[in-house]
């Protein structure tokens, strides 16, 4: 059974069978997303997969051993911190917030924690984190990714010509209006583009050749910094439900996996 973390009483808590539950930890951001996106865009998607996979897995097992953590709101954001409204740990006391939860759910015997990265400047500290506290504490500290990008159904509901899309772009957007279309802005939209690292061959902000980016390097056509991938003007909710839909089946296999793993 899927039930949300915090719902439960202490009695309640005592009952579950901590050995074989899987705590799903959301890992969200409060970081800029643009003229038109929500600085809450991490968060929002964040609770939304949780439901999505939530369906998914039930749809396979009703009984589904697994407890949805709240949502972690604040993250890893330094690369958009000199944007308005953007909150951002420092490395290290992101990782010993998380740390600190993890320790404390295997103090009460939890054994599985699935830790869903929501946003991608989440995931160097995460994997850090989930190889020490397995050699520490000898629990199972799961990673999962939130977003299926590369998956075809995904990349079907990029417009054509939207060649960059990325952070802050059509398809965060697109998952944002699925859940609550008033949050979003079209109409102040702005396109960006990796100005500094557009015309490279081999450099750039990703791949087997990179800096870590800063949002100052993705620029509008005029050359100024926006801070975002892509042009978010063809989002939709209709595209953004498709995403999540997607996001959610990908990351079943691996979680009945995990349900079936056994340290």
């Amino acid at each position: 059974m899927i039930r949300n973390y915090r719902d439960l009483t202490r009695l309640e808590m005592e009952q579950v069978n901590r050995e074989e539950t899987i705590v799903l930890i959301p890992l969200g951001a409060l970081e800029q997303h643009g003229n038109q996106a929500p600085l809450g865009t991490d968060d929002i998607i964040a609770e939304a997969m949780t439901q999505y996979l939530k369906k998914e897995l039930e749809a396979v097992d009703p009984d589904f051993p697994m407890l949805l953590f709240p949502v972690i709101p604040v993250g890893l954001s330094t690369e958009h911190k000199n944007f308005c409204g953007s909150i951002t740990f420092t490395p290290a006391t992101y990782y010993h917030v998380l740390y600190d939860i993890c320790v404390s759910l295997a103090r009460h015997g939890f054994k599985k924690i699935a830790l869903l990265v929501c946003h991608g400047g989440n995931a160097p500290v995460v994997q850090v984190l989930s190889r020490e506290l397995r050699s520490e504490l000898g629990i199972s500290p799961f990673i999962l990714s939130s977003g299926a990008f590369s998956h075809p159904d995904v990349t079907a509901t990029i417009s054509p010509g939207n060649v960059w899309d990325f952070h802050g772009g059509e398809m965060e957007t697109s998952m944002v209006m699925a859940v609550d279309p008033s949050l979003v802005k079209l109409e102040t939209s702005q396109a960006g583009i990796p100005a500094a690292f557009k015309d490279n061959k081999a450099l750039k902000p990703y791949g087997n050749v990179s800096i870590g980016w800063v949002s100052e390097d993705w620029k509008t056509e005029d050359g100024t910094p926006i801070g975002i991938g892509g042009d978010p003007s063809g989002a939709s909710a209709e595209k953004g439900r498709i995403i999540l839909e997607t996001s959610a089946k990908v990351l079943v296999p691996g979680l009945l996996e995990i349900r079936d793993w056994k340290a």
